[in-house]
């Protein structure tokens, strides 16, 4: 869940203009260099995130060096963490109900074992989630 897109910065009048040539209405723009890379990130994560959430497949990226940049614009390469992004804005906790056997249910209690940790790091590594 992390991605490379390469992104064609363009001065503006006041700031700077990002589109990722890839990937449909991924655009934005900043005053700054600092706060136009930031919303870049932003904005790359959030469509992104709407692909996968949609189904839809992720394009692949566009070789930097292929992209029209023209006079005064440049291209780079901006990174995205979808988990993370996932982990930062929906991180809201939500009811499960499971079933376990009653002995099982004992033995966990009386060593105080928070059974909502247990299941949340036992799914992290399922999913090949164990570094966050």
């Amino acid at each position: 869940m992390k991605y490379v897109f390469p992104a064609v910065f363009t001065p503006e009048e006041n700031g700077f203009s990002v589109a990722f040539p890839n990937l449909e209405g991924c655009y934005t723009c900043g005053q700054s260099m600092e706060e136009t890379l930031f919303l870049a990130e932003d904005v790359l994560c959030l469509t992104l995130y709407d692909y996968e959430e949609a189904g839809r497949p992720i394009p692949k990226p566009a070789d930097v060096r292929s992209l029209e940049v023209g006079d005064s614009g440049f291209a780079t390469l901006v990174e995205a963490d979808t988990q993370e992004y996932r982990e930062y804005f929906d991180n809201r906790a939500v009811k499960k109900t499971l079933t376990i056997p009653a002995w099982l249910n004992k033995m966990a209690e009386k060593r105080g074992i928070n059974f909502s940790q247990v299941l949340q790091d036992s799914l992290k590594e399922r999913l090949g989630l164990n570094d966050r």
